[in-house]
């Protein structure tokens, strides 16, 4: 067993400093130490909650298929703003991960999706934010598009579907042209699952 394997915090204050789509908060919470020594500690956190990601695979034509689009953030950090991004979502609450990730594939790529197959569940930034995503896979074909994607116009999504083979995309992420830390990971998985890919 870890020294760390006991949790010894008390929230002192659970502050919003600021809400809207997500929830910027300030925790002030004491620290109990291994050694058995306080510390009173506050950190700012992001909280948005859970979302989901999936990687949509055509075996037939060898092909993953992923979206483009905008993120302010990265304009603000000076790289281009365009993503290159497997399709993804935020969960509402209470909200069950397979539905939400159906619904977004749905959405941005206008693929149906059936039974993903949920891989993992990982924090993306556990520092300062709450998200944790929950992962997928699911095989596709090209009968199962059934719409065209691009996103929601309520929401003013503005997505460009694209489609690589997996050895394009690896060297994407090389070479940074994919830069997206949940594709990263997707993808990664892929590489070391080749018989996953098989119909």
């Amino acid at each position: 067993m870890s020294r760390f394997d006991q949790i010894r915090i008390t929230i002192r204050k659970d502050e919003t400093l600021w809400k809207g789509w997500s929830h910027f908060r300030r925790i002030v919470f004491d620290y109990i130490r291994p050694d058995d020594s306080k510390v009173q500690l506050e950190w700012e956190v992001f909280d948005r909650g859970e979302a989901v990601a999936i990687l949509l695979y055509d075996p037939k034509r060898r092909v993953v298929v992923m979206v483009r689009q905008f993120r302010i953030p990265v304009h603000l950090m000076g790289d281009h703003a365009f993503l290159l991004e497997v399709p993804a979502g935020s969960m509402e609450h209470g909200e069950d991960p397979a539905e939400t990730v159906c619904r977004e594939a749905m959405e941005e790529t206008g693929y149906e999706v059936a039974a993903p197959r949920h891989l993992f569940s990982a924090y993306t930034s556990p520092g300062a934010v709450t998200e944790k995503v929950h992962f997928y896979f699911a095989r596709i074909e090209a009968a199962h598009k059934t719409a065209d994607g691009g996103g929601l116009a309520e929401e003013h999504e503005d997505i460009e579907i694209t489609e690589l083979s997996l050895d394009d995309a690896m060297a994407m992420i090389a070479d940074g042209r994919i830069c997206d830390a949940k594709t990263i990971m997707l993808l990664q998985w892929a590489a070391l699952n080749p018989d996953a890919l098989s119909p």
